[in-house]
């Protein structure tokens, strides 16, 4: 170990960006929506994930992510997780992921942008700043400090997502890129890939990928699950 920290002690540390979806957190026991029998499937999409669906039936939505809440609780990091923090002892590894749960945070990994927000927290209805740590249900009646309703931190169809030029920044200055889990169709997280430079190289994990190199001929495509996919490419990466 003290030979590895120092081989790498004075290297410049080549930057790598992760694009996680829900590919990433499905063996941890986490339903995705491509499932046949996903977590979305006994709901409208809209319904419960669109701004629409909150002005219409608040309460069902509340329902919803409570429930999504109480399962994140069951389900613990996988392997892939903790293989990815592995990369941060020879690079600089910034996370940037399309998932509300926490697991990349609870394996370790210590840079993690969140697209689509984050089902550990809640803000105010009125004031998007308003932001506040969340371990339980909320409901109906529970209010911000300025007395407007609680909704989930969640970036909703019909919204704006904040952090996307902090996600493009980040790609467009790396030198991998490790995309795993994604449709690659979910816009915008889906045009990230279109701000990494041509020196960059670009793997994407997933056991049914939704690309082939005749669209992306750059792309290393590995048609794995994720454990898998991403054990195999760190320990390519992490000896180089």
């Amino acid at each position: 170990m003290c030979y590895i920290s120092l081989k790498y002690a004075h290297m410049p540390k080549e930057k790598i960006v992760v694009l996680s979806g829900a590919g990433m957190s499905a063996e941890s026991g986490i339903s995705t929506f491509r499932d046949a029998n996903g977590l979305w499937e006994q709901h409208d999409i809209m319904e419960v994930a669109s701004i629409d669906g909150w002005r219409k039936n608040p309460g069902l939505v509340l329902e919803f992510y409570n429930q999504r809440r109480r399962q994140l609780k069951t389900v613990e990091p996988n392997a892939a997780h903790y293989a990815l923090v592995e990369l941060e002892k020879k690079y600089a590894v910034t996370i940037v992921t399309q998932n509300v749960d926490d697991l990349h945070e609870r394996a370790g990994s210590s840079s993690i942008v969140h697209l689509h927000g984050e089902l550990r927290k809640v803000r105010s209805a009125k004031h998007e700043n308003l932001i506040y740590h969340c371990e339980e249900d909320i409901n109906l009646g529970d209010l911000c400090d300025k007395g407007h309703q609680l909704r989930p931190h969640i970036v909703w169809f019909g919204e704006m997502v904040p952090k996307i030029e902090i996600g493009a920044q980040a790609v467009a200055a790396c030198d991998h890129l490790i995309i795993i889990g994604t449709s690659m169709q979910v816009y915008p997280a889906a045009g990230l890939v279109d701000y990494a430079q041509g020196h960059a190289a670009i793997y994407y994990i997933d056991p049914k990928p939704s690309i082939s190199n005749q669209q992306y001929p750059e792309v290393t495509i590995i048609a794995e699950k994720a454990t898998t996919g991403v054990r195999n490419l760190v320990d390519q990466l992490l000896n180089r």
